[in-house]
């Protein structure tokens, strides 16, 4: 019988250990060495952009201008006028660091208590952060100078919030790495007891993810990318990389547990575990292909990072570790643990030691004695922690809200904000003027003019005469994001701006750091439905293309979207609600991060199909073999329970270490990705799925006319360990024992 790509590749592998082996590790050395050499180029601001406040910073980039950044500073005093002397000192302070510049007198508040300080950062802007540092030295030192006297001191800024995130990024990093690997290699030893067959995945799901950081650095020049992509890939790359590995080399151990030889077992693994593993790396990959539909590159870098690391970790599952099992043997059992290693014995699995199934032969008895009671009850159950979403709101969360409350740039926001109203980023209306004469012509000056005098107090026009261009710095009400600062800005984008130049052959958006979240929440909103479309149009396909069963393609969409629908529940109730966010180190924010929603779809319809190939296949592969419906669907989820169990507790364990990161987007995505997960592998995976499939009994496997000329591809494992006669794949592979 001719052999699947997976047994190819796992024999091949097996006989030849050195060259897959050494292959890999080149391979992970000339990309880490090649992208840490060419280094990894982010995405500025204006690449970001979209709509209106992209194309408005796409004119100032064309015509040179960049836009400085701005830094906010208050002196607080117990009496009015009291801060007058700190707020000299810490003038001439921050025009000695040299890096300031544009310096204003201070502004006094209402009640005179308050004063602010504004100025720029000399340079480039996007070179603000990395200089900004002798200022936060400066305002730190006034701060400790001060206190005695009770002087206050709060500073925010494009510069010092850019490095604080910067800063938060990188720790956070370097937590989820310090603590997800432990995590992963902790529950690996419980799973299998021996200090090898732990140490396996993880080795490689680690230089699978060094590997991919290496490639995506080269991608980076083509493809600029966003600050949190690095970690998006490190948490889908230990997940899906452990995940693959756990389950090629579960199942290698339980064919060895039942009895067969090494050379047989290491076989069936590789036509079966290894079979879905590459079905699931396609199908994770494509999935993330819809992203490029979102016409947003942060998705595009998120598509990129996610693609790649996986093809990786699925590469090296189904090539190196056969290798590396085929040249250990039993060996893999080495260091064992004691109490921890209960492998069976050999031939026990031929006795009878599936057939109970432990935990989850008690859990699918019921279940499959009354499948409609319990596809009902877990069908009702999913929908009603899905219900919140039904409320959901989503926005680009300001850094304030990123920070969290009670971080100390959130405070000197809100205080700054508290005492000055307007918000620290103003509206910026640009104009490009076209014409003889361009921005210098008279009805253009005329209605910037009076643009600049209906925005009321505090707006700054400023003419770039010689690139045509002029801009307007317009204050916002309000804290410059709530309802009130949106209604202004609409009024502004509506109303006032296309009014003031009606008729004229000018070029006027609206941008600024509030226009971009709204253009930004817009686009994703265009964005949703042609990705998901897409991604649940290609599942199908594929779901098809593997199992010939429209039935087993349709229930496999309606399952993830189960899953995904009880994670944005479960995220609306806890971070916009705050239902039991102090339980996890969070807070009520009042809205999910506007990108989430999309990002958490594409991720777990990925992931999900980690669980559903797996156990379907083992379904399928029981059913080729000739037993009943039932009896299948009993023995592919006992079967496949244990490294369900494993892989699952692994992935939730890894994404739960984000849940506790400084970042509020980070704890959104690691709570959402993780309850989905844990909900996937246990109610839906060990209850509505064996249920489900109960009751469509025999409509599980029909293939209809119309779709008989796809090739039918058997799951018989006997089938896939013993080659044809004559066939090169005949020889002994080589055990290392």
């Amino acid at each position: 019988m001719r052999r699947n790509l997976a047994a190819r590749l796992g024999v091949w592998s097996a006989h030849h250990r050195k060259a897959a082996i050494f292959g890999w590790l080149v391979f992970v050395v000339l990309a880490t060495v090649i992208g840490g050499a060419t280094g990894t180029v982010t995405a500025s601001d204006e690449e970001m952009g979209v709509g209106d406040s992209g194309r408005a910073a796409e004119i100032l980039k064309d015509a040179g201008i960049d836009e400085p950044a701005g830094e906010l500073v208050m002196v607080t005093a117990r009496t009015a006028d009291g801060w007058r002397d700190a707020a000299a000192d810490l003038s001439k302070a921050l025009t000695a660091t040299g890096d300031v510049r544009g310096l204003k007198a201070p502004l006094p508040s209402e009640d005179g208590k308050h004063a602010l300080l504004r100025f720029e950062i000399k340079g480039p802007s996007d070179e603000a952060a990395d200089r900004v540092q002798p200022v936060l030295d400066a305002v730190a030192k006034a701060q400790a100078d001060g206190a005695a006297g009770g002087i206050s001191v709060h500073q925010f800024g494009d510069a010092s919030s850019e490095k604080e995130l910067s800063d938060l990024l990188a720790d956070d990093l370097k937590k989820a790495e310090f603590t997800a690997v432990p995590l992963a290699l902790g529950i690996l030893l419980i799973a299998f007891g021996a200090v090898v067959a732990a140490l396996l995945p993880v080795g490689l799901a680690l230089t699978a993810c060094v590997a991919a950081f290496g490639l995506l650095s080269l991608a980076s020049h083509q493809l600029h990318l966003f600050e949190t992509t690095y970690s998006v890939m490190f948490l889908m790359g230990l997940a899906v990389g452990v995940d693959y590995c756990l389950f090629y080399l579960r199942r290698e151990r339980d064919e060895r547990a039942a009895g067969r030889d090494a050379e047989t077992a290491l076989r069936i693994a590789a036509a079966t575990s290894g079979r879905a593993v590459l079905v699931s790396g396609l199908t994770v990959m494509v999935a993330m292909a819809g992203m490029f539909l979102s016409g947003l590159l942060l998705f595009k870098g998120f598509a990129v990072a996610t693609i790649l690391v996986v093809c990786v970790a699925m590469l090296g599952s189904v090539t190196v570790l056969p290798a590396l099992l085929a040249g250990l043997g039993d060996r893999i059992d080495a260091g064992r643990i004691p109490f921890l290693n209960r492998r069976a014995k050999k031939g026990a699995a031929r006795k009878g030691a599936h057939a109970s199934g432990g935990m989850a032969g008690t859990i699918l008895r019921p279940v499959l004695a009354r499948p409609k009671f319990f596809a009902i009850g877990a069908a009702v159950l999913l929908l009603a922690l899905a219900a919140p979403a039904l409320g959901m709101k989503t926005e680009q969360l300001g850094l304030e809200k990123q920070f969290g409350s009670d971080a100390p740039l959130s405070v000197s926001y809100e205080k700054i904000t508290e005492e000055f109203p307007g918000g620290p980023a103003p509206a910026r209306v640009v104009v490009k003027a076209d014409g003889v004469d361009g921005i210098a012509a008279q009805p253009v000056r005329a209605a910037l003019d009076s643009l600049t005098r209906k925005a009321g107090d505090g707006a700054e026009l400023t003419v770039h005469k010689a690139a045509g261009v002029a801009e307007i710095a317009v204050p916002l009400p309000g804290n410059g994001t709530d309802a009130e600062a949106k209604k202004a800005l609409h009024e502004l984008r509506d109303d006032t701006v296309p009014a003031a130049f009606d008729g004229m052959d000018v070029q006027a958006y609206v941008g600024g750091d509030l226009a971009s979240s709204e253009d930004f929440s817009d686009q994703l909103g265009k964005g949703i439905v042609p990705v998901f479309a897409f991604i649940t149009a290609v599942t199908f396909l594929l779901m098809l293309f593997s199992f010939r069963s429209t039935v087993i393609a349709v229930t496999s969409i309606a399952l993830n979207l189960l899953s995904v629908g009880a994670a944005y529940g479960v995220m609306t109730a806890v971070f916009q609600h705050g239902w039991g966010a102090e339980l996890i180190g969070s807070e009520k924010v009042g809205a999910i991060e506007n990108w989430m929603p999309l990002f958490v779809l594409v991720v777990l319809f990925g992931l999900s199909m980690d669980y559903h190939v797996f156990v379907v296949s083992r379904i399928r592969e029981s059913r080729d073999r000739g037993m009943d419906n039932r009896s299948a669907i009993r023995e592919g989820i006992t079967r496949t329970a244990g490294a369900v169990t494993g892989a699952a507790v692994i992935m939730v364990a890894v994404f739960a270490v984000f849940g506790t990161l400084s970042m509020q987007d980070m704890q959104q995505m690691g709570v959402g990705l993780g309850v989905a997960v844990l909900l996937d592998a246990t109610l839906v995976r060990m209850i509505l799925l064996p249920s489900l499939m109960t009751l469509l009994g025999e409509r599980n496997w029909h293939t209809p006319r119309y779709l008989r000329w796809l090739p039918k591809i058997s799951h018989e494992e006997e089938a896939a360990a013993v080659p044809p006669q004559g066939s090169p794949y005949n020889a002994p592979v080589p055990s290392g024992r």
